[in-house]
C-alpha cells in the first residue's frame, strides 16, 4: 500500500517551498530590469532632469510671488487670497506637466532629429502641455473657490481665454525645453567616454612591402650600410633603404635618442645603463643591448633624465 505524499504548501507570493532560500531574480537577488535606470533613464540623465526641474521650480516660484504682489498692488480690492489661488494653481500644474518638455528634450538629445522631424513633435507637445495646464488650473481653482471662498469660479469663454493662455504656455514650454535640453546636453558631455588617443605609428618600407608599426614597438634602429635595421618587439627586424640621419629626424620627436653613430634607441624602452669603461655605456632595452658612445654625452644625459 502506497503512503500518501505529503503536500508541502508553497509561499503564496513567491511560489517557493518553505525553507527554500534561493533568490528569485538571479545571483544578486535583485529584480530584473534596467540596471541603474528609472524607466530607461540613466543616472546622469535623471540628475540632469532634476537640476533643470529645480531651476524651473525656482523660476516659477519667483514669478508666482511677483504676480501675486503685482495684482495685490494694482487691485487691492481683490485681497490676497484670489490672486494666490490663481497663481498657485497655475504654478502647481506647471510643475507637474514639466515632464512633457523634459521628455521631448530627452528624445532630442538621444536621437538628434532634424528640424523637420522635431517641429511636429514640439507642436503636439506644446498643445498637450497647454491643454493640460488650462484644464488642471481651472479644476484646482474651482475646488479652491468652493472650499475657501464659498463661491463658484468662472474661467470665462474658452474660445477667448484658451488662446490667451496658449500664447503664455508656448513661451513657458519653450523656456522649459531649452533648460532641460541644455542640462541634458551638459550631462551627456560629462559622461561621454573619452576617445582613446591615437597610437603613433611609423611606416617602414621593407623592399616592396610597407610595414606599419606602432612607435612603441620599436626598441632601436641600427645602421646597416645603405640600410637601417629596425629592432622591434618580438624579434622582428625589417630593413629600410635610407640613411640613419633621415630616420633620426623623424623619430627624435617620439623620444628616440642617438646613442652611437650607428644606433638610435627608444628612450621609453630603456631598462638600464651599464658602464663599459672609458666613458662608454651599454644601453639595456630588455634583452637587447645597444652601445652608448662617450662621443654622445647628450644621449647619456637624456637617457638618465
Amino acid at each position: 500500500m502506497k503512503r500518501d505524499a505529503k503536500v508541502v504548501p508553497r509561499d503564496a507570493v513567491s511560489g517557493q517551498d518553505p525553507g527554500d532560500r534561493r533568490t528569485l531574480a538571479g545571483p544578486s537577488g535583485k529584480r530584473t530590469g534596467t540596471s541603474g535606470a528609472f524607466f530607461g533613464i540613466g543616472g546622469e540623465e535623471l540628475r540632469a532632469i532634476l537640476r533643470a526641474w529645480i531651476l524651473g521650480v525656482s523660476l516659477i516660484s519667483a514669478i508666482c510671488v511677483v504676480n501675486v504682489l503685482t495684482i495685490r498692488h494694482d487691485a487691492p480690492h481683490l485681497g490676497t487670497l484670489p490672486p494666490a489661488i490663481w497663481e498657485g494653481s497655475s504654478a502647481l500644474v506647471t510643475l507637474m506637466i514639466f515632464a512633457i518638455p523634459a521628455a521631448v528634450a530627452l528624445w532630442t538629445i538621444r536621437t538628434s532629429p532634424r528640424w523637420w522631424q522635431a517641429a511636429p513633435v514640439h507642436l503636439v507637445a506644446v498643445f498637450v502641455y497647454s491643454a493640460l495646464h488650462v484644464a488642471g488650473f481651472v479644476a484646482l481653482r474651482k475646488l479652491a473657490y468652493l472650499t475657501l471662498l464659498h463661491q463658484p469660479y468662472d474661467f470665462g469663454a474658452i474660445s477667448s481665454e484658451f488662446p490667451y493662455e496658449f500664447r503664455k504656455d508656448m513661451m513657458a514650454y519653450g523656456l522649459a525645453s531649452i533648460i532641460y535640453y541644455l542640462s541634458l546636453r551638459q550631462g551627456a558631455r560629462q559622461t561621454a567616454p573619452l576617445a582613446p588617443p591615437l597610437q603613433a605609428t611609423f611606416d617602414i618600407q621593407d623592399g616592396a612591402r610597407l610595414v606599419r608599426v606602432p612607435i612603441d614597438d620599436i626598441l632601436a634602429v641600427r645602421s646597416a650600410g645603405n640600410y637601417v635595421e629596425f629592432v622591434l618587439v618580438g624579434s622582428r627586424r625589417p630593413l629600410m633603404r635610407t640613411p640613419l640621419a633621415a630616420i633620426q629626424s623623424d623619430l627624435s620627436q617620439h623620444g628616440f635618442v642617438r646613442s652611437h653613430r650607428s644606433w638610435l634607441v627608444n628612450k621609453a624602452k630603456v631598462t638600464g645603463l651599464r658602464p663599459e669603461g672609458s666613458g662608454d655605456y651599454a644601453v639595456e632595452l630588455g634583452e637587447l643591448e645597444a652601445p652608448l658612445s662617450r662621443r654622445f654625452p647628450e644621449a647619456l644625459t637624456a637617457l638618465r633624465g
